[in-house]
């Protein structure tokens, strides 16, 4: 069996060429997390496959007899790395390892020249507040204008953000898809403009990476910051960063340590001289020893999410996301954007947008509903004040039809007619 323990004894990690057969009977073996209850919450936690358990288990196995190989490890970090430049379609040089979101946004604000009177363009009233708080850092600390154009009914509006540009503009960001409601942004469109007019482009992509398709040449994305804990399927503590060889070796570090120096192939603990030459691309970013439990779960899951494809997994989910819409529509619940269409993504919100907070709802028929799908064990959560259900390659139609049922039932005791 490819996935037991005795196999990654032998061979340190899972099939590099790993390829989903189609049968859903081969991916609830693979994420038991699935089984027994209806879990739709990867958009907070993806679950981990029994492959990235298992090279876990051999790693902390190593770890406690005093067997680990370093070499094995730096090994481990290349494969990895290289996985998550397959899979977004970039140079393997052009990703950096962070440890979330935060960071890899960070890293991009404090390592461009700013200037005081350049200004930020970003829409403040969706962003996560982690995309929010560097850009107010950037104000404080150096004069920077921070432009917030307004939400449109839940949507990044695309050309809300164009026209907020001018001369000064030095930076755009905005999520690929929202924490919530969930909409999907008209990335590429705002990406040809910033491409045109020298300006870059920073997505926060880690409500889409490894459940929609990414490219980051087609979207003309210069940075695209993610963590591993959600549709990449691994551990928190960990994320990948992504900035365009061109700007990133026009970029100086805000911070440096070896694995930021090009040294060739010197031992990590190896000094060169005082006149240094920075990691090509993004590399230049790295820092210190990495996340290695959390490199060695990424690497598993990486390999099961390419072998699968992201066109296959989102065609998917956006199936079965259609399949939720019209079903919760159908019930006279309101759906934040309608029917399904080109905003649609893994995400399903139901209820009105702005209507609460992180984990509470103002509607008390949004906090009713969620308390009735807890008691039928479906896992979802509740984001600025409305139910939220997330997709990912592990779900079904079965799913989909179950909280359906279970919403129908609760619809006949509560909802409005």
């Amino acid at each position: 069996m490819l996935y037991d323990r005795a196999g990654f004894e032998r061979e340190g990690r899972v099939n590099e060429q790993f390829r989903y057969s189609g049968d859903p009977a081969d991916l609830s073996a693979l994420f038991p997390g699935t089984q027994g209850r209806t879990y739709l919450s990867t958009c907070t936690r993806g679950l981990l496959p029994v492959p990235a358990r298992a090279a876990l288990d051999v790693h902390l196995d190593g770890l406690e007899n005093g067997t680990t190989d370093k070499d094995a490890l730096f090994s481990c970090i290349d494969r990895t790395r290289a996985s998550f430049a397959r899979m977004i379609r970039c140079d393997t040089d052009e990703v950096a390892f962070t440890k979330n979101v935060s960071e890899g946004l960070n890293i991009i604000a404090a390592s461009i020249d700013w200037q005081p009177g350049d200004n930020v363009v970003v829409c403040l009233d969706v962003e996560h507040p982690n995309n929010v708080y560097p850009w107010l850092n950037l104000r404080e600390r150096m004069g920077v204008d921070v432009r917030s154009v307004p939400q449109r009914e839940g949507h990044v509006d695309a050309q809300s953000l164009i026209d907020a540009m001018d001369g000064r503009t030095r930076l755009v960001t905005l999520p690929t898809v929202s924490f919530s409601p969930g909409f999907r942004a008209d990335v590429a469109t705002v990406g040809n403009v910033c491409r045109d007019r020298g300006v870059f482009l920073l997505a926060d992509a880690v409500q889409s990476a490894g459940i929609l398709d990414t490219d980051v040449g087609a979207l003309k994305v210069d940075g695209l910051a993610v963590s591993t804990q959600k549709g990449l399927c691994g551990l928190y503590g960990m994320g990948f960063l992504y900035c365009r060889r061109a700007w990133a070796e026009r970029m100086t570090p805000a911070y440096l340590a070896r694995f930021g120096v090009d040294l060739g192939d010197a031992h990590e603990a190896a000094f060169g001289s005082d006149n240094y030459t920075l990691m090509p691309a993004a590399r230049r970013f790295d820092l210190g020893n990495y996340n290695y439990p959390g490199a060695v779960v990424a690497e598993q899951s990486l390999a099961i999410l390419n072998g699968i494809g992201t066109r296959t997994i989102e065609a998917h989910v956006l199936c079965l996301a259609k399949r939720l819409i019209d079903g919760v529509l159908a019930l006279g619940l309101a759906v934040p954007g309608g029917e399904a269409g080109a905003h649609t993504s893994s995400i399903v919100s139901i209820g009105k947008v702005g209507s609460g907070g992180h984990d509470t709802s103002d509607d008390p028929m949004v906090t009713s509903l969620s308390a009735h799908l807890s008691e039928h064990d479906v896992v979802h959560t509740i984001r600025r004040g409305m139910v939220r259900l997330a997709l990912h390659i592990y779900n079904t139609e079965d799913d989909i039809d179950r909280v359906l049922e279970v919403a129908k039932t609760w619809s006949a005791k509560n909802a409005p007619n």
